[in-house]
């Protein structure tokens, strides 16, 4: 069992685990300082492979661990050499792929940025809710094609933003992030959420339906719901196809959670748009008929902090840090109870 959160003054010994990729890209000469100043940091490079005889020799020592993207697993071993370890800052989103049950059973505190790497990718879900709204992008392909002024005066009057209704699949951090920025809009916000009941959802300012009203009704529906066992093809074929004509999909999430042939089905046949930024694979095939469709935009997984957006990560990722270190306690724990409803 491991001690107890630190007090004031206390500077833990930490250690950083992850790929040196992902160090290179997120962990800036800011950070290093910062964290330098609050911590007693063990020297780079960064831990990447925990069996190694200097990474159990850092290990040994090691009070919190801060990972990244590429942080090998926690498992039982790992905290075995680990003994002193008490906390892990994950400086990304979702914690599954290194945080074991070991971890929780070991009484080890966790937090993670996926508060912060939500931002990024309610602010794209934004953009293109309204472009598609618009039909910028089909817009835009079709006056490149002909070169000519276009007959605005006959654009289709279900072509806009005004008075849309947007179906929100999952309350979760971004889901709910996502509201959030529709407010400013004349946009109507519909909710599915089974552990969402009315009043919270009159607090969120949407409308609460099941998930077949949600396709039924929303002109676009965006997909937040954690890749759960019981979410794989959640999306099915019967949800798809009820979808109103012209209609747009947009998944954010994880590619597994849609029924992707009855989505190739329904943009090949024109029924339906789609913008994806995740897909299952998460690759496509280069053959895979999606790629060529007019009416599904396919980006590769950039929703998700980049570029100066990891800024946001290392920020939050000190500010946990500080707090841990003074016996506050983290602002945004991963609570095991949780993880059945996160990513």
């Amino acid at each position: 069992m491991t001690e107890a959160t630190p007090g004031p003054g206390h500077r833990p010994r930490t250690a950083l685990a992850m790929s040196p990729a992902a160090a290179s890209a997120v962990l800036d000469d800011d950070f290093l300082t910062a964290l330098g100043a609050l911590c007693d940091l063990a020297p780079l490079p960064v831990l990447d492979d925990l069996t190694t005889a200097r990474a159990r020799a850092v290990l040994a020592d090691t009070e919190l661990l801060v990972t990244g993207w590429g942080c090998p697993p926690l498992d039982a071993d790992v905290l075995d050499a680990a003994s002193r370890l008490r906390g892990v800052v994950h400086t990304a989103g979702s914690v599954r792929g290194h945080v074991t049950d070991a971890c929780w059973e070991r009484g080890v505190e966790v937090s993670s940025a996926a508060a912060a790497n939500a931002v990024p990718v309610a602010e794209y879900t934004l953009a293109m809710i309204l472009l598609t709204g618009k039909r910028v992008l089909e817009s835009a392909r079709d006056h490149r094609a002909a070169r000519t002024a276009p007959d605005w005066l006959g654009t289709p009057r279900t072509v806009g933003n005004h008075g849309r209704t947007v179906g929100i699949l999952s309350a979760s951090l971004i889901g709910r992030r996502v509201i959030d920025l529709l407010r400013p809009h004349d946009i109507e916000v519909l909710l599915h959420d089974p552990y969402v009941d009315d009043r919270e959802a009159g607090e969120l300012g949407v409308e609460r339906v099941g998930l077949a009203e949600l396709f039924r009704r929303g002109d676009t529906v965006s997909v937040h719901t954690p890749l759960l066992p019981g979410t794989r093809g959640l999306v099915g074929r019967e949800l798809i196809d009820s979808m109103r004509p012209d209609a747009v999909l947009i998944n954010t999430a994880r590619g597994a959670i849609l029924d992707q042939d009855a989505l190739t089905d329904a943009v090949l046949a024109g029924r339906i748009r789609a913008v994806l930024d995740v897909t299952e694979p998460e690759v496509l095939p280069p053959d895979h008929p999606l790629w060529t469709c007019d009416n599904v935009l396919i980006t590769p997984h950039l929703a998700g902090s980049q570029g100066n957006e990891w800024h946001r990560l290392t920020r939050l990722a000190l500010s946990e840090i500080t707090r841990w270190a003074s016996g506050e306690g983290f602002r945004h724990p991963v609570r095991r109870e949780r993880l059945a409803f996160l990513a």
